[in-house]
């Protein structure tokens, strides 16, 4: 893919809610479900009460996506909703065309033959799957994906700083591979490859995409998805289970709150995880902010906290109950 001085400047980071969403389809079908088997078997139950026969037929082909499903984000904090908005915009001849790619050589799904047939109806049907799938699955935890992606997008942004275009996008994934003027994409099964210059770059941090890289011919640029970094420490559970020690030190509230910061977590973000007020939260993140038990810093409009390695070390060794 390659990359000239026009490419550069139109380099920019979105993250994508509706990808987040049908990339997890794609997780629940995996068996395993890899490093994301609690979120999985804890959606399961949900999951099986929803009647989603669109998007169950177009899971069974996830080695393709169909590109309709992957609207070009416009901007860094696109809404699901203006997503599905976008989605349902297809044109007839472009949800057409990308159904024969999914489906080649093989006959279409019944519950696919409508998008031939009433492409408007059909795409409208997929919209309530897609809200409903997200309702159930994805939404609940919408605060720590965001979380994560934002932590994500600030390294990228120190990398940037600190080392230009070369290490930003030679540090993004182990498959992508930035020199001479290109950025390669290495897959198992295939190289991508564009002549397209002058269009920009859109990179989109997606967790659900785990260790794969995912390109997209979008709307008006080639659009690269990747894991974010600290997966990991997104699907551990938080460390409450030795936090009474620490509880009686600081207060139930506060001790709860550095169990929740292991990612930078904004006091929305916080609050609605865990049914505080905001500001309970920003009176509690203050004086633990005073304390040296969590850094804060501004990304966009948003201010994030987390949690410091003293705070780590409290909750992995909580002081004593009783004094010798």
């Amino acid at each position: 893919m390659p990359l000239d001085a026009a490419d550069l400047a139109r380099v920019r980071f979105a993250h994508s809610p509706l990808q987040e969403a049908v990339e997890s389809l794609a997780v629940l079908a995996d068996t395993t479900a890899g490093p994301y088997h609690r979120w999985a078997s804890k959606v399961t139950p949900g999951l099986a009460a929803l009647r989603l026969p669109m998007l169950r037929a177009l899971s069974r082909h996830r080695s393709y996506w169909p590109d309709f499903l992957f609207p070009a984000p416009e901007r860094l904090g696109t809404s699901f909703g203006t997503e599905l908005e976008r989605m349902r915009a297809t044109p007839t001849d472009a949800l057409r065309a990308d159904l024969d790619k999914v489906h080649a050589n093989q006959p279409l799904a019944p519950a696919l033959l409508r998008c031939y047939d009433a492409p408007e109806r059909a795409l409208g049907a997929l919209a309530d799957e897609l809200t409903a799938y997200w309702a159930t699955c994805i939404e609940p935890i919408w605060p720590r994906l965001r979380a994560l992606v934002d932590a994500d997008l600030s390294y990228r942004a120190a990398g940037l700083t600190a080392g230009g275009f070369v290490r930003l996008l030679g540090d993004l994934h182990p498959r992508l591979d930035y020199g001479e003027g290109a950025l390669r994409v290495h897959t198992p099964r295939w190289d991508y490859r564009t002549e397209r210059r002058g269009a920009g770059l859109l990179l989109v941090p997606c967790v659900f995409a785990s260790n794969r890289v995912l390109v997209t011919n979008a709307d008006s640029q080639p659009m690269v998805s990747y894991g974010p970094r600290g997966l990991g420490a997104l699907w551990s559970r938080p460390a409450t289970t030795r936090m009474a020690p620490l509880a009686n030190l600081l207060g139930r509230s506060r001790a709860v709150l550095l169990a929740h910061t292991d990612l930078p977590m904004s006091t929305t973000q916080l609050a609605a995880m865990l049914g505080l007020t905001a500001a309970a939260v920003s009176q509690h993140l203050s004086v633990l902010h005073k304390s040296g038990l969590v850094t804060r810093q501004r990304s966009g409009r948003a201010v994030l906290y987390q949690r410091t390695p003293l705070a780590t070390q409290l909750i992995a060794d909580p002081p004593p109950t009783d004094l010798p």
